[in-house]
């Protein structure tokens, strides 16, 4: 009996993330974050802004074909595969401005980053629903690319009057 290769199940499950037993979506955006609040506290500010849209790409890159494999074995667009997720919260953590690891002000925008992703990823408005009818992967992807641009465009609206 063929099996999925284990590197396709680590990327595309988010590290593993995707295996919680309820909302794995939300486990794997709580990953993504905490691997982004790793690089903040390793990286100069601008070194984590090239990181994290190095990353966006090549995870966005890198995981197409793996979910299209996934998907034979799980069905389509599988909920324990979370690296569109993952990638997703990256894009809008990249508004979040440089401020000090203490600041009240760098919580509020991180998670704003995350919930603003969220929200966009559950709903699926202006759009974001028609991507999922892409093929295999990159319909998988693209729902969650959009809805953390949509999430980046909220926050930099936000952070030009607040």
């Amino acid at each position: 009996m063929e099996r999925p290769r284990r590197f396709d199940v680590f990327l595309c499950t988010g590290f593993y993330s995707g295996f919680m037993p309820f909302a794995p979506g939300t486990w794997g955006a709580v990953a993504a974050t905490l691997l982004w609040l790793v690089g903040f506290r390793l990286f100069d500010f601008q070194t984590l802004q090239v990181v994290t849209a190095v990353c966006i790409v090549a995870f966005t890159l890198v995981s197409i074909q793996p979910i299209s494999r996934l998907e034979k074995f799980w069905g389509e667009d599988p909920k324990r595969v979370v690296i569109d997720e993952v990638v997703g919260v990256w894009i809008c953590l990249l508004c979040v401005p440089f401020e000090p690891w203490c600041s009240t002000r760098f919580w509020i925008y991180v998670a704003m980053a995350f919930a603003l992703f969220r929200l966009f990823d559950i709903f699926k408005p202006l759009g974001i629903r028609k991507m999922e009818s892409l093929p295999g992967g990159w319909g998988v992807m693209m729902d969650d690319i959009l809805s953390g641009i949509y999430g980046l465009i909220v926050m930099m609206v936000c952070r030009q009057f607040f």
